[in-house]
């Protein structure tokens, strides 16, 4: 088996404490899930600014340079409104349930860890947000048609009306088209394994360029142990400010547990090696650099993705369902990024300095164990069908071409105990 092999992690200069740590996690807030609601509350907020501004328009003259604006006169410009909002808000109502029934049909039949990607779907948080808008934006102009008294008719906000409406219908037709696509096993399968990658992608360059010697870990003296202040999923770390503060203090900063790990509120998060007494309070500035999540997402975690795939193939073997293809189609998906694993090393988890001098320990998921994720239950649920196991067995052969030296064992007993498996199957 080779030698693990590390590459030095460039650290930036170290800016204040406090502007570091909000930067960080202003950043990690941005890559998490964004909330269903936002973007139809930008899209209303923007209706109301229309509905207040446009209708001042038409006294400005603009409007007689614009041709085929609304020719009708107050009451007319109030019927076309009302019965704008009153449809928009039942077509709301109606795009709302369908997306509720979709997250439901997910949920239950695929796996509740696939909702992300459909909470992150902008085309149906647009075609929401343009209904509302619709509906906000008619109510705001009546509003003004309210107030108007002997004003002539705003033909400019009234014409504006019309083209939301001409829109909200574009964007109806391409929700159902979507939505109906959105739920195909096979959309959902490579939407998972696709976020998996890129975040593979975005790993592969701490891969590249390693050097041949191992740091050595020197005996730094005291040592301070940081306790979570919560409990929750490690999700992410930023490693290059944890290492630009080891290096500042002359420590070593050693996190105690991989990536997808659930930490109980005050137990050990991690050591810091070299932490002088009263230097620093380590406890606040490793929690200003490390995200504990309520739940588990792909902003580092790798594991996580095969997880969503695995969980996918579990609950098609199931009796309730018993749809091996479905398995087998994941166990594709997993194997394209099994694939992309075993052609590389795995990482040395010891990040060092500008000087090679080790600043960061972190535990990081093998091969071996990503492997284990990916086959061992698949294998388990799926071995009395036909489809799973000869799809597993032809996974392992066609990965043991292209893997590593260090993976090939690991690959090789995975084959010894598919094998055994079948055999008491």
């Amino acid at each position: 088996m080779s030698t693990p092999r590390t590459r030095p992690t460039p650290v930036p200069a170290a800016p204040s404490g406090d502007q570091a740590g909000r930067s960080w996690l202003g950043r990690q807030a941005r890559r998490a899930v964004r909330p269903f609601w936002v973007v139809p509350a930008l899209w209303s907020g923007g209706a109301i600014a229309l509905g207040l501004v446009v209708p001042r328009l038409d006294s400005t003259g603009l409007a007689d340079l614009l041709p085929f604006l609304f020719p009708g006169d107050v009451e007319g410009a109030r019927s076309v409104l009302s019965s704008i909002a009153g449809a928009m808000i039942t077509v709301t109502g109606l795009v709302f349930s369908n997306t509720m029934v979709v997250l439901q049909l997910a949920s239950s039949q695929f796996s509740p860890r696939v909702l992300q990607t459909f909470l992150q779907d902008r085309v149906t948080q647009h075609t929401l947000g343009v209904f509302t808008a619709t509906f906000v934006y008619a109510l705001t102009v009546l509003r003004s048609l309210a107030d108007a008294g002997d004003d002539p008719v705003p033909q400019l906000a009234v014409t504006l009306a019309f083209a939301l409406v001409v829109a909200a219908v574009a964007m109806f037709l391409l929700f159902i088209n979507h939505i109906t696509a959105s739920v195909g096993i096979s959309n959902i399968l490579h939407r998972s394994a696709r976020e998996t990658r890129d975040l593979l992608q975005r790993g592969r360059g701490a891969r590249r360029d390693l050097p041949e010697e191992r740091p050595e870990l020197a005996d730094l003296g005291h040592q301070h142990v940081v306790l979570a202040r919560r409990s929750g999923y490690l999700d992410a770390l930023d490693v290059d400010q944890l290492c630009a503060r080891a290096r500042q203090h002359g420590a070593r900063i050693e996190v105690l547990h991989p990536l997808g790990t659930f930490l109980v509120e005050s137990r050990p998060l991690a050591v810091v090696h070299g932490a002088r007494s009263g230097d620093v309070d380590w406890d606040q500035l490793l929690h200003r650099h490390v995200d504990l999540a309520r739940e588990r997402s792909l902003q580092q975690d790798v594991a996580f993705g095969l997880r969503r795939l695995v969980d996918i193939a579990e609950r098609a073997l199931s009796p309730g369902i018993n749809d091996p293809t479905t398995a087998v189609q994941a166990v594709d998906q997993l194997h394209d990024l099994l694939h992309r694993l075993a052609t590389e090393p795995d990482p040395w988890p010891v990040h060092v300095d500008d000087e090679g001098t080790p600043r960061l320990v972190t535990r990081e998921t093998t091969f071996e164990q990503l492997l284990d994720l990916a086959v061992d239950e698949i294998a388990h649920w799926g071995h009395d069908g036909l489809q799973v196991p000869r799809r597993l067995r032809a996974m392992l052969d066609d990965l043991l071409v292209d893997a590593t030296p260090e993976h090939r064992t690991a690959l090789q007993a995975k084959q010894s105990r598919l094998a055994a498996l079948d055999t008491a199957g």
